[in-house]
């Protein structure tokens, strides 16, 4: 590839019927990156990821996955990417060994024998390689099936909310084969449900709303751009309007209190303000505390200031 994009798209359009799922998608993400596909239901985030691996095609725009225009080199852009969605693709009544021998072979990899162990033991399969995948637990499942789109070496792996469903230990396993993935240069786009994740493995997020991506850039650019996180807890729960009313002249931000807290809460663009300042400020207004904080946004705060977030269930499934 001689971008330095392995995945870069202009304008993408895609209707179904009435929904106009995707509207315009500009989306550029880096080689060798993790990138994080976020937004509300109906979004459109399933239908970027089937556009951009050639299951269906756009009615307007452009795009280039590895290298390859999306449009007249579909062939050329599978040949270079590998998928992993919400459901296993395995086959149950095979083993996991003759799964990935068969993937393999049906990709034409030389050695599909050794390549099929070397997979097994990458993901902790090797004990359970000979036992039919379907004795397999959710998460071995799952594994198997990122073992299966990576049997090719992919430049661009896309993960299609891979994590879903998975106790915790199965999801922290999955996280740390991206970072493999990526540490082996491995280009990845994410989508997920799970805020951690996009916080823990994306080097960059998307955040797609209305068929757009509405915002891009570090999960630290995203938290910056909404501002910090200033609360206080009031000793007088009589003086919790009181110290809304202050709070909103020191932030800048729209206060909202919490009665059953005693607290009020407002975000500040302010990088000068910091907790002492914060303080003596309602200490100055006669305002007793028995707590106050000033703390970075979580990607929750992100994802809930800078998308519509009413939920849109249905839209989505339509656009699939």
């Amino acid at each position: 590839m001689t971008s330095t994009y392995a995945v870069l798209s202009e304008g993408l359009e895609k209707r179904f019927g009435a929904v106009h799922a995707l509207r315009g998608l500009d989306l550029a993400v880096a080689q060798g990156t993790v990138c994080g596909l976020l937004g509300p239901n109906g979004a459109g985030k399933t239908t970027a990821v089937r556009l951009l691996t050639t299951l269906i095609g756009p009615d307007a725009g452009s795009a280039r996955v590895a290298g390859h225009d999306l449009v007249r080199e579909a062939a050329a852009v599978r040949r270079r990417i590998g998928v992993t969605g919400q459901y296993a693709s395995v086959d149950g009544d095979l083993t996991g060994r003759q799964n990935l021998r068969l993937f393999a072979r049906l990709h034409r990899v030389r050695g599909p024998a050794e390549r099929a162990a070397e997979l097994l033991d990458r993901f902790g399969l090797a004990e359970a390689a000979d036992r039919p995948a379907s004795t397999y637990s959710g998460g071995m499942r799952r594994r198997l099936d990122l073992a299966a789109s990576l049997v090719r070496r992919p430049d661009v792996l896309f993960l299609d909310e891979p994590t879903t469903g998975l106790d915790p230990a199965s999801r922290t396993r999955i996280w740390d084969a991206v970072r493999e993935l990526k540490a082996d240069g491995t280009t990845v786009l994410l989508t997920t449900q799970y805020l951690e994740e996009a916080d823990q493995l994306a080097d960059d997020i998307a955040l797609v709303d209305r068929g757009r991506v509405a915002h891009q850039g570090s999960p630290a650019q995203l938290k910056a751009a909404i501002g910090m996180f200033a609360e206080v807890v009031v000793a007088d729960p009589g003086s919790l309007e009181k110290a809304a009313a202050v709070l909103e002249r020191i932030t800048g931000g729209q206060p909202a209190p919490d009665h059953e807290r005693h607290s009020v809460g407002a975000v500040t663009t302010d990088t000068t303000l910091t907790l002492p300042r914060l303080v003596r400020e309602l200490d100055a207004a006669g305002l007793p505390l028995l707590d106050a904080s000033l703390k970075p946004p979580t990607l929750d705060d992100v994802f809930l200031r800078l998308t519509d977030h009413t939920d849109r269930t249905g839209l989505e499934e339509v656009a699939a």
